[in-house]
């Protein structure tokens, strides 16, 4: 007879977890929680870990060595005032977004082509040269992720944070600058560091755990 479908809900971060099927994973994402399911765009997508345990990290991910600059170790904490995450915390705001928390984004800062070798279910790609000004980003196409994406207000040229939404920036992971980037940009407009969140160990730390990947949504 089929095992029924189990819901448990792990009241610590806030998570609708669904174990379906016959057998519970092996590889859990912590020893209470098997998955969550988040919406990606308008698909329902289920965040687990790579169940073959002989599985090893996506060579993308493998180097130890790269060049710095650019490729120099970020430290644990940022800017005063913007919280360092990990993976727990990250799905639990991917969890009250999918759920209709509209004040949260999870932002991918990478430039496409990395986007595009697969990014974390949920979030939406927000390029770091689209924020910085010394890429070329105009204030106009600044001013508008800020309206429109981050739902801060231009008030006769001031800007007012006060609605704008909780931002959760990652990028490829510990050695890169691409999410501090934006991190700062974001800090020099004003953007208030409380509603800034880093997740440090981006995209490393997620294929290193065997985290579930996705293609990026087209905007």
């Amino acid at each position: 007879m089929q095992t029924p479908r189990l819901l448990i809900v792990l009241s610590a971060l806030g998570l609708g977890l669904a174990f379906p099927g016959l057998y519970a994973a092996e590889v859990n994402i912590t020893g209470e929680v098997e998955s969550i399911t988040v919406k990606h765009g308008e698909n329902d997508v289920k965040i687990m870990r790579n169940q073959n345990q002989k599985n090893t990290v996506n060579p993308a991910f493998a180097k130890t060595s790269r060049k710095c600059p650019p490729f120099c170790i970020q430290p644990a904490n940022l800017a005063p005032g913007v919280e360092t995450i990990a993976e727990l915390e990250v799905l639990q705001y991917l969890s009250r977004r999918s759920e209709g928390d509209d004040s949260i984004l999870v932002i991918d800062s990478r430039t496409p082509a990395w986007v595009a070798k697969g990014t974390i279910p949920g979030a939406i790609n927000i390029p770091w040269t689209s924020l910085n000004p010394a890429k070329g980003a105009d204030p106009i196409s600044i001013g508008e992720i800020l309206e429109e994406k981050f739902n801060a207000r231009n008030l006769e040229g001031l800007w007012d944070f006060r609605n704008a939404r909780t931002l959760v920036m990652f990028c490829n992971g510990m050695w890169c600058g691409q999410s501090p980037n934006n991190i700062k940009n974001l800090l020099a407009f004003g953007y208030p560091p409380h509603k800034i969140k880093w997740y440090r160990g981006g995209m490393q730390n997620w294929e290193i755990l065997g985290l579930t990947t996705v293609k990026p949504l087209q905007e």
